[in-house]
């Protein structure tokens, strides 16, 4: 046995020797009536401070799992933060945006030309008629997902919308001049308004409807294939439906 072993063996004893000295003390003291109710009080008090300290242990344990739930709260909002910013810096054209309302009289302007413009030019003065124009409302994401593949082809969801909302377009600046007065048209808006009512009929009477001449008139879109699928998607969804007559396909929206 070397020298740490016999080390370690002597302090052993001598622990256990301690141990049992303690013990023998706290005997003798038992015996004596003051000490043993002072070893009463004792015993109670340590009693008492195991309590408190199993009631601290549990509200440190009940405080560890609510810094967890908050982290986990916290990792939900930071993923909720970056899905809104990417909603903000990825908002589909077709959705309506905050700023001024362009007129009719800007819309005419912008899809004829210059000679156009002087002649098209709507009147500034105030309109009679306050009554709001219906528009066409866009499709959700749920109806484009339910139209059949073979019609809906390599069409987006925005392509669809974006049609929605030039159709909407010659549908305001149709109705707002045939809700102008008489009086304060000029030539040429005149003429768009005997057109009009001249391809109005009795089953659009107290509707909205456009023709292809209104999406060309007031619209940068073209009159083609392309256009016609598209208005056989939003007949699908019930946004419009056709009303032939006199040669004229009529648009009414829904």
């Amino acid at each position: 046995m070397d020298s740490s072993e016999l080390e370690d063996l002597t302090q052993h004893i001598n622990d256990k020797i301690s141990g049992v000295m303690k013990i023998l003390h706290l005997r003798t003291l038992a015996k004596d009536p003051d000490k043993r109710n002072m070893l009463k009080k004792i015993s109670q008090d340590l009693l008492s401070i195991n309590n408190l300290l199993n009631q601290f242990e549990a509200q440190v344990n009940q405080q560890k799992e609510i810094l967890k739930s908050l982290k986990e709260l916290e990792k939900l909002f930071e993923e909720d933060v970056k899905q809104a910013k990417h909603l903000k810096e990825n908002i589909p054209p077709h959705m309506p945006r905050k700023g001024p309302v362009q007129s009719s009289a800007a819309v005419l302007k912008t899809s004829q030309g210059p000679e156009s413009n002087k002649e098209l030019e709507l009147s500034k003065k105030p309109s009679k008629h306050k009554d709001c124009i219906r528009e066409m409302l866009f499709i959700t994401t749920a109806e484009f997902e339910n139209i059949p593949a073979y019609m809906k082809g390599r069409f987006t969801y925005d392509q669809i919308n974006n049609v929605i909302q030039d159709i909407n377009k010659a549908v305001v600046c149709k109705y707002k001049i045939l809700k102008q007065s008489l009086k304060s048209m000029n030539n040429a808006t005149r003429k768009l308004y005997q057109r009009f009512k001249d391809e109005e009929c009795k089953e659009t009477k107290g509707q909205y409807f456009i023709v292809d001449a209104d999406i060309k008139e007031f619209t940068q879109m073209k009159v083609e294939k392309k256009f016609h699928v598209m208005l056989n998607m939003l007949r699908h969804c019930q946004r419009l439906r056709e009303v032939r007559g006199g040669g004229i396909i009529r648009y009414m929206l829904q």
